[in-house]
């Protein structure tokens, strides 16, 4: 195989010769598998699939001019794109990654100057509409060969006109599985190359490659950020767009607003209806005189439905000039008459259905046409159900895009010694990144949520202990997962060592206020059964729901209060003080 221009990562981890499978890795990208033959650099394509992808290209370059596409685009990338003045459209999230502060650190600095080498915060629109509109995008991952350990030099963007994607099969070699075969058949295990071929022009020939052309250059993996819509043809295996859906209800809307501008020109005017008088001429002679009439008033108006205007053509019959119509002796002579025009001029419900439906094959919602129509952020009951799914599909897209960030952080990483291949492997799946967030629906329904959870738990919280264990609390009404729980215990714990939440042992649980220095509620010790004491006569005991570790204090302090005897109460350690005092006769 020829020199591949640019750089590769190489896998010390190399797969074994014993994992053998006869079904490829399943890549949906999109790209081509083809295999090597006896033609010199050149690859055979029988189904034309260049020719396909670059036509659903430009088609999708020509759909984001019409005003209503662009208008739904422009919404989709306005909410997953949020400019600010003093923050960035993104920034990396490294709170689940199990790293040394030492490389969390290194990993934002290197991701803040990948962006300032793309000149992300300005053009971050631009990006992100480009890669909606096309459903790809390329980026060529510029470094000094000689140095490779300084990282990344550039990033260049490439019209995925340019560029295509290629997995070439390589050729069998001996399989060592198939001794074990009876039927001394082998098992297909395919293995393949893949590489990227970049053209100066925007346009491949059809039906086949040349890869030893003049403008034709073969470019390794590592060196492009190749970055998809994640939607794929799987019949032509073709990447397609997020305007695919929208190619039918386009054309439809267009075919309805021509044929409503064409009918309104037609019908709007009253044309003349002309009755001319021939009297006994023959045939031949009342065409001729027929003529000679409407040569003098002759008017030919035809409309472009491409350019919209209305041009004079004498070539073509209009639908807009008067009829003339002879009449024999015997008649009422000559006679002029109008022909009133069309009633039902001002309906535009046609026109406003297959919007709608342009808008739902878009994914925005329809109360996004109305351009009169305000913005109130209200509570949730009011807000529409589109209007979340919207959100969520946008959240959709913002983790698809972010896969670009992903290759780029790993070849910078990797080339910097930051971290090693194998280390980045475990390290992909924890690295998150934070969009600028502008859409308040899915956030108000989510306060109203807990809102609404923090009223249960209010109403619930005297049976606490009666009826309801604090686990059961935590996980129906709270809807607190077992990793939350967790994670919500160490925080109390360690902002009680930490000072910033009072111990529970140092605090009245009467008064909730702090005890006085040198004084506390006694030693702990374990009760098996708390509850034993009580039934000894009358007797008064204070407790404290929601004990974590089972552990009571003795409270020889409210001893003076009620008389004597041993009153204990659970310590939980970071809630709120908050006692009952619990009468058995």
């Amino acid at each position: 195989m020829a020199k591949l221009f640019g750089f590769k990562i190489e896998d010390t981890e190399k797969q074994s010769a014993s994992i053998v499978s006869p079904v490829p890795k399943n890549n949906e990208d999109g790209v081509d598998n083809y295999i090597a033959s006896g033609f010199y650099g050149q690859y055979v394509d029988i189904e034309g699939a260049y020719r396909n992808e670059h036509e659903l290209i430009k088609r999708y370059r020509e759909m984001a001019l019409h005003p209503e596409v662009d208008k739904a685009i422009e919404d989709v990338v306005n909410e997953a794109i949020v400019t600010d003045l003093y923050d960035s459209p993104v920034e990396v999230e490294l709170s689940n990654l199990n790293a040394s502060e030492g490389i969390k650190k290194k990993i934002r600095e290197e991701f803040r100057y990948l962006k300032e080498t793309m000149d992300f915060d300005k053009k971050s629109h631009e990006i992100f509409r480009n890669w909606y509109i096309d459903g790809r995008l390329y980026y060529l991952k510029v470094i000094d060969l000689k140095n490779p350990q300084e990282g990344i030099k550039d990033l260049r963007y490439i019209d995925p006109m340019k560029l295509k994607y290629i997995r070439q099969e390589k050729k069998e070699n001996t399989d060592v599985n198939s001794r074990l075969r009876p039927e001394k058949q082998s098992v297909p295990n395919p293995q393949f190359d893949e590489y990227y071929l970049y053209t100066s022009k925007p346009n491949f020939p059809t039906g086949m490659i040349t890869q030893a052309g003049k403008n034709a250059v073969k470019i390794s993996k590592d060196s492009i950020t190749y970055c998809t819509s994640g939607l794929v043809d799987r019949n032509k295996k073709t990447v397609l767009s997020y305007l695919q859906k929208a190619i039918k209800a386009l054309n439809q809307l267009r075919m309805i607003e021509d044929s409503l501008v064409i009918y309104r020109l037609s019908r709007a005017p009253e044309r003349r209806i002309f009755y001319i008088d021939v009297g006994n001429l023959p045939k031949i002679k009342a065409e001729q005189y027929l003529k000679e009439v409407m040569n003098r008033y002759r008017n030919k108006l035809v409309y472009n439905a491409q350019t919209g205007e209305i041009r004079d053509d004498r070539k073509f019959m209009s639908m807009m000039e008067d009829f003339w119509l002879p009449r024999r002796e015997g008649g009422r002579g000559t006679e002029i008459t109008t022909l009133p025009g069309g009633q039902n001029l001002g309906e535009l419900a046609d026109i406003e259905y297959f919007q709608k439906k342009l808008y739902r094959a878009l994914g925005v919602p329809e109360s996004r046409i109305g351009a009169d129509s305000g913005f109130n952020l209200g509570r949730s009951s009011e807000i529409l159900r589109d209007e979340l799914g919207f959100a969520k599909f946008v959240g959709r897209l913002r983790k698809r895009f972010a896969a670009m960030f992903n290759d780029m952080l790993k070849t910078q990483l990797i080339l910097k010694n930051i971290v090693t291949p194998e280390d980045w492997s475990q390290m992909e799946d924890h690295i998150q990144y934070d969009f600028l967030y502008d859409n308040q629906f899915a956030e108000l329904k989510e306060s109203e949520m807990l809102q609404n959870r923090l009223a249960n738990l209010a109403t619930i919280e005297p049976y606490i202990g009666k009826f309801y264990s604090t686990e059961y609390v935590r996980k129906r009404v709270l809807q607190q997962t077992d990793q939350e729980i967790e994670e919500i215990d160490m925080q109390i714990e360690d902002e009680i060592e930490k000072g910033i939440l009072p111990n529970p042992a140092e605090v009245d649980p009467i008064t909730g206020e702090p005890l006085p220095q040198g004084q506390d509620l006694g030693e702990v010790f374990t009760d098996e059964d708390p509850d034993a004491s009580a039934a000894k006569g009358n007797r008064r005991r204070i407790s404290k729901r929601g004990t974590k570790q089972g552990r009571f204090f003795k409270m020889p302090l409210f001893n003076d209060w009620f008389g004597g005897g041993n009153f204990t109460f659970p310590c939980w350690a970071g809630v709120e003080q908050e006692f009952l005092v619990i009468l058995f006769h």
